[in-house]
């Protein structure tokens, strides 16, 4: 026995069969549709519009159908209508069970019916077990028919939300920054909520792969330029910062810019994608989650390169001049005298030297800055200075 026998059992049926049931195909129709009303709640007072007319004429098609194949074993004809019962479904916002239900339903009492037309026209025991099987093996066609609509009409509408949710992306991180009704109704078509605040996520775009499954539910996530950009809703919620550990996790790296309200989403991303760069430089040695906020003194200096080279040049030219390994002792020491606001002690232990010869290098110091130790400001911008050398 083929495949198709098996699946098709009503090819072995005689055609007396569908003679004995052709005439009362309306009124089995009828009943269908009354049971239908009565046993699936979600059908009971939607039968007048489209879909009620859809499913009328689906039930007319399906018992039309059945009988016509009696005895030919034939594939499911004109399936088209079952398919669009369940893209119908999935439209409307229900699960598939409840046209699956109207399905059982109309499967017993087509069987009640015909069973009772049959033993009428005096069809034998062994041909109404093969109607009944045959009946019972078509309605599953239907359903995997309706089955497979539904599931196109999902993976229509996901890869369409999909789609509005990039473009999400894209409006709320652009400079100069969508118009906020623009936005807020890209969102609403996105289905995604606008939070108070959302932080933005950076990573290259070779971890795509392993991040973006792993993020959480609600992040948004688009290509943007050579970097993929996440939205995180509420940042500061109390697991986002294990949920975002968890996606990245402890051997790449992805930046993670300020939190902010949803209509200043570029700034956390400009400071995002600034961190990252100072990552991928080698400036910050760090994996996993790097926030922006933990880099601020970094971000600042590097902000305006030419200042920051400018101010090295300008505070630091006492040093300049001098050999290699004597400069770097000095700029050392120097650093570590600010750090510790001048406390001999400390700086010694913080050089891991001895005192006297912290005092030493202090006093050439002296020698080199002269009155500029002395005043807040220029010690100020001596630190900062120190700071930008090594970013730059």
């Amino acid at each position: 026995m083929t495949t198709s026998e098996i699946l098709r059992p009503w090819h072995a049926l005689p055609p007396s069969v569908a003679a004995a049931l052709r005439p009362e195909l309306p009124g089995v129709a009828q009943e269908i549709i009354e049971a239908v009303r009565v046993e699936v709640p979600p059908y009971a007072r939607r039968l007048e519009g489209p879909f009620g007319r859809g499913l009328i004429a689906g039930v007319e098609q399906a018992l039309r159908q059945f009988v016509d194949g009696l005895g030919t074993g034939g594939k499911l004809p004109r399936a088209r209508v079952y398919v669009d019962l369940g893209r119908g479904e999935m439209r409307a916002g229900r699960s598939l069970d409840t046209l699956l239900s109207a399905y059982r339903v109309g499967a017993r009492v087509a069987w009640r019916r015909f069973a009772s037309l049959g033993a009428e026209a005096g069809l034998p025991p062994a041909t109404l077990f093969e109607l009944a099987e045959s009946i019972f093996v078509y309605i599953d066609e239907l359903s995997a028919k309706s089955a497979e609509g539904y599931a196109s009409e999902q993976s229509a509408a996901a890869g369409e939300r999909s789609a509005r949710r990039q473009r999400l992306v894209r409006m709320l991180v652009r400079t100069p920054p969508a118009d906020p009704l623009d936005v807020e109704e890209t969102a609403r078509e996105a289905e995604w909520r606008l939070p108070e605040e959302v932080a933005v996520l950076v990573f290259a775009e070779e971890q795509r792969a392993r991040v973006v499954p792993r993020l959480p539910a609600d992040a948004i996530v688009e290509l943007v330029g050579e970097v993929v950009v996440a939205v995180i809703p509420d940042p500061a919620r109390s697991d986002r910062a294990q949920q975002l550990a968890r996606a990245v996790g402890g051997r790449l790296h992805a930046a993670l810019g300020p939190a902010v309200s949803w209509r200043d989403a570029a700034v956390s991303l400009l400071r995002a994608r600034a961190v990252l760069a100072l990552v991928e430089e080698g400036v910050v040695r760090q994996r996993g989650v790097i926030r922006a906020d933990d880099h601020a003194a970094a971000l600042l200096l590097r902000s305006d390169r030419r200042l920051a080279q400018e101010l090295v040049r300008a505070r630091l030219a006492p040093l300049a001049a001098l050999p290699d390994g004597p400069r770097a002792r000095l700029t050392e020491t120097l650093a570590a005298w600010l750090a510790e606001q001048g406390r001999l002690q400390l700086v010694a232990e913080r050089l891991h030297v001895h005192p006297q010869t912290a005092r030493y290098r202090l006093g050439q110091l002296r020698e080199l800055f002269g009155d500029a130790l002395e005043q807040p400001a220029a010690r100020f911008e001596l630190e900062l200075a120190l700071r930008a050398d090594g970013l730059l």
